[in-house]
């Protein structure tokens, strides 16, 4: 999948998938991810690796090796994982980047729906 930002940015997207929120809550916090992005109703994580920002700065394009998503009607700071397992969410509902990403996964939803 692949996101168009600005006429001469692009992210590409290498893996998308739907799932639970408790299976992407899981999955970060066992994967290490510090966090995880909540806009309009669904949550996001974004697997990214340090070698995508060198690409970036080369290529002026941005891969993304997995994004893993879950509605998620309404935004709280933090969610519960388990029992004393929490990680954060960051409302980015007013970021462009964010919205674009969005706007091109339920666009892929839809055309495998």
């Amino acid at each position: 999948m692949d996101v168009e930002i600005a006429p001469t940015r692009k992210i590409t997207v290498l893996g998308l998938d739907k799932r639970s929120v408790g299976d992407v809550a899981w999955c970060a916090t066992t994967y290490g991810v510090n966090r995880l992005y909540w806009i309009n109703g669904y949550v996001l994580c974004l697997e990214v690796y340090e070698k995508s920002f060198e690409h970036e700065l080369k290529k002026r394009e941005f891969p993304i090796s997995q994004i893993c998503y879950a509605e998620f009607p309404k935004y709280e700071k933090i969610y519960e994982v388990e029992k004393s397992l929490q990680i954060p969410l960051v409302n980015v509902s007013d970021m462009k980047i964010f919205q674009s990403i969005l706007k091109a996964i339920l666009s892929e939803d839809k055309k495998n729906s």
